[in-house]
């Protein structure tokens, strides 16, 4: 019998990151929006303490409905189903039970190597923006066992916790966004022959003088243009910097005359490379929100974004997907 995992809180309120750990039983895709179908990767990077995978249980949380698992080949695939607390619509359709628990087992998946287990599964509009879903895990060694089911307290920081439960953050749909799988297909604006594609902003702590803005340029037109500058709602002035080593030192500067983007190329705005700095925002930016802005471009005017707040520290949210025309060439510093 695998350890059972039920009797967990789900649930948690953080917007601390959620991020992957190359130790632990974790979620692919880290960030989703609520009322929207989810394609759940658990990846199991080894086994215990050198002994191979032999079974992998995972607890389905409340507000998340309709799940599906994928079969393995080699592997026994149960479901177990229950009651949800509430009747929940589904497009159109009120389901009131559904998996609970989904186990894959008597299989072989030796330490040294890698896999994935995949289910579907609808998260619902009950779910709140701003917090995590978790899906406590129990993987099974022969006759020892890695429980990852441990979830923050509020506040808690999860790096803190030895064995966490894989994790989705939930954030809101950006308006003029489309949703597959669960993740949030970036939101694009066209101006003049440009195509900005998937802004967004790091969470920041209560105070700060600074944030950090990303995005994509490409330019589908015949001439260069550039970034010359743009606003934040809450931020009090726009610059665009670029970051860049020198003699093994990281340095940053203002590039006073904006950001070049030429004919047939994307420019990516990064952690690490080329930004935008938003100075002195009049209040923290938190995790699942999102954030007006515009853009100027010296060439194509001016255009109205919204920016997705992803949790500090944290990658770029799972929406910030290449969405870039197949001939474009990627532009990196």
């Amino acid at each position: 019998m695998l350890p059972s995992i039920r009797g967990v809180t789900i649930v948690a309120a953080t917007l601390l990151p959620v991020t992957a750990s190359l130790g632990h039983v974790t979620l692919e895709v880290p960030q989703a929006s609520p009322n929207s179908n989810y394609k759940a990767v658990l990846r199991v990077p080894h086994g215990c303490n050198g002994a191979a995978t032999t079974a992998l249980r995972v607890s389905i949380p409340e507000g998340v409905i309709d799940a599906k698992p994928m079969p393995k080949p080699g592997w026994t695939l149960a479901v177990t189903n229950g009651p949800y607390a509430k009747a929940y619509d589904l497009f159109g359709h009120k389901l009131s039970e559904g998996a609970k628990e989904i186990a894959w087992s008597n299989g072989n998946l030796p330490d040294a190597y890698y896999d994935e287990f995949v289910f579907t599964a609808r998260l619902t509009g009950d779910l709140p923006v701003g917090k995590a879903v978790y899906f406590p895990t129990v993987q099974n060694c022969g006759n020892t066992a890695e429980r990852w089911v441990a979830i923050p307290a509020v506040g808690q920081n999860p790096h803190s916790l030895p064995d966490p439960a894989p994790a989705v953050m939930l954030v809101a749909a950006m308006k003029g966004a489309d949703t597959m799988a669960g993740m949030v297909m970036p939101a694009s604006y066209k101006v003049g022959n440009l195509v900005v594609t998937g802004p967004w902003i790091r969470a920041t702590p209560k105070g700060a003088p600074v944030a950090g803005g990303y995005l994509k340029i490409t330019n589908n037109g015949k001439e260069p243009d550039r970034l010359v500058g743009g606003s934040l709602v809450g931020a009090a002035r726009f610059e665009v910097h670029e970051m860049s080593m020198d003699n093994g030192v990281m340095k940053m500067r203002p590039l006073a005359h904006g950001l070049e983007i030429k004919p047939g190329e994307t420019v990516e705005l990064k952690p690490g490379g080329y930004h935008i700095m938003f100075m002195q925002p009049k209040d923290q930016f938190r995790a699942g929100q999102t954030v007006k802005g515009t853009l100027e471009f010296a060439k194509a005017g001016k255009v109205d974004v919204t920016y997705q707040v992803s949790p500090m520290g944290g990658p770029a949210p799972a929406m910030n997907m290449p969405m870039d025309k197949p001939n474009s060439i990627e532009h990196h510093h």
